[in-house]
């Protein structure tokens, strides 16, 4: 786990546990960094980590000012080398998680989100970001989409081995297709050759058959809320916040949005309705019905019936 460019054995055995259960490249070179700060607070290997040194390494994680995110990141990686590569199930049950809190996702209102389509740099910049709102994409799923996964003729958009590897389709609206069309007509085709037309990227990058960065894509969106005036924090999954909610307050079925998103679980997709503004204002208070006039109860007639 040190840093010097030699792999050691345990660190390659543990990039082969990884391989081995398909984790994300991503997630992989995650996992290593964190072995490698514990490895370097400990300074030895973490093989000879002892229950109450991972119990310490947690608490100066605390102590230094990791948030709670990367301080549950740092330790996931860590319990990993202790449970699948090392075996050693008793320094990972020393590890523990501490409950992230619970924020609301940022969300644009209808005409922020207007002026930020408005103001995109580019014909690319702008038929990126109406895909990412319009369709509800994720950045990286914008700029890897190919050719061959816009449908015309049903008018939706495949997406393909997406988070947790699954396929979905989601709609294709015309406004997109139209800018899509404008682009493909101006899109540079310098790296085309020997491609088949389905096979080119929509969106392709500097690299040679490579797409855009998702880092160039965050760089376009955050001229684009700037240019609009937008001052709040922002980032580029903001626009696939404000999908999720605008679809919401119009009264579309939760779970429709559930898989147009992609979301594995429901309660993933119904954290929109702390946030959907537009219904939350349209329900009625209790509060309402007390200030409202008052039924007067019947009068009940106690007298005796006449004598026939």
């Amino acid at each position: 786990m040190s840093d010097t460019k030699t792999v050691s054995p345990l660190r390659q055995r543990m990039i082969e546990d990884m391989a081995a259960r398909k984790l994300n490249p991503h997630t992989q070179r995650g996992h290593i960094s964190s072995c490698k700060r514990f490895a370097a607070w400990l300074k030895r290997s973490p093989d000879t980590a002892t229950p109450d040194e991972v119990r310490r390494f947690q608490l100066h994680l605390i102590e230094s000012g990791a948030s709670i995110c990367n301080r549950n990141r740092i330790m996931t990686g860590v319990r990993f080398l202790f449970r699948v590569t090392l075996r050693r199930h008793d320094l990972a049950a020393e590890v523990w998680h501490i409950k992230e809190p619970q924020k609301l996702p940022p969300v644009l209102s209808r005409e922020e989100v207007k002026r930020v389509l408005i103001m995109a740099t580019s014909l690319q910049a702008r038929a990126m970001l109406t895909l990412a709102y319009g369709c509800g994409l994720r950045a990286g799923e914008v700029v890897r989409l190919r050719a061959g996964d816009i449908d015309s003729e049903q008018m939706i958009i495949r997406i393909v081995q997406s988070k947790g590897l699954k396929d979905r389709h989601v709609m294709l609206p015309a406004e997109v297709l139209d800018l899509l069309r404008q682009w493909w007509k101006a899109r540079p085709t310098a790296y085309d050759a020997g491609l088949a037309p389905e096979q080119r990227w929509l969106f392709p990058g500097r690299r040679k058959r490579r797409p855009l960065t998702t880092r160039q894509f965050g760089r376009l969106f955050k001229q684009a809320a700037k240019a609009a005036g937008l001052r709040k924090t922002l980032s580029l999954h903001t626009l696939r916040h404000s999908f999720a909610t605008h679809l919401l307050e119009r009264g579309t079925d939760i779970r429709v949005i559930q898989a147009l998103l992609g979301h594995e679980k429901l309660e993933t997709t119904a954290r929109y309705t702390r946030v959907a503004t537009g219904l939350i204002s349209k329900i009625e208070s209790p509060l309402d019905g007390l200030s409202g006039p008052r039924r007067k109860r019947a009068r009940q007639d106690t007298e005796k019936p006449p004598a026939p």
